[in-house]
């Protein structure tokens, strides 16, 4: 179920994103209150993920898919350009998801000990002095 709700968050900020572009800087009445409440359910449904899934790998697919999608919806419905910059861009995103997905949270042994803020900080600070 935190799966489709991360969906769901991803479809609300696609259709969000979309009426800011056609808000035309808040300018149009509709799609400015199409876009707020847009973006109100997709931090909701995201909210509702995160109550099983990792913050960084649901913000990774969030971000990840969203932009991507994004992109292609820029293209097919507001007739932007892009080029392989862009497109050299959206591969390694697609790849970081993968990666995070194949062996982020959840995929190790680190995945099943539960660290304190003290003991993280005092690694970073051995660290340091070496």
């Amino acid at each position: 179920m935190a799966f489709l709700y991360l969906m769901l968050a991803i479809v609300c900020e696609l259709i969000g994103t979309s009426l800011l572009k056609a808000s035309e800087g808040f300018s149009k009445l509709i799609p400015t209150l199409g876009l707020l409440v847009s973006f109100t359910l997709a931090f909701f449904f995201l909210s509702l993920s995160l109550k099983t899934i990792p913050l960084n790998l649901a913000y990774a697919i969030w971000s990840g898919l969203g932009t991507v999608a994004t992109v292609i919806i820029s293209i097919l419905i507001w007739q932007e350009k892009v080029n392989v910059a862009s497109i050299a861009g959206i591969a390694l995103i697609i790849i970081g998801v993968i990666v995070l997905n194949l062996y982020g949270p959840g995929h190790s042994q680190s995945a099943d000990k539960d660290y304190s803020v003290n003991e993280i900080s005092s690694s970073f600070k051995q660290t340091d002095t070496q």
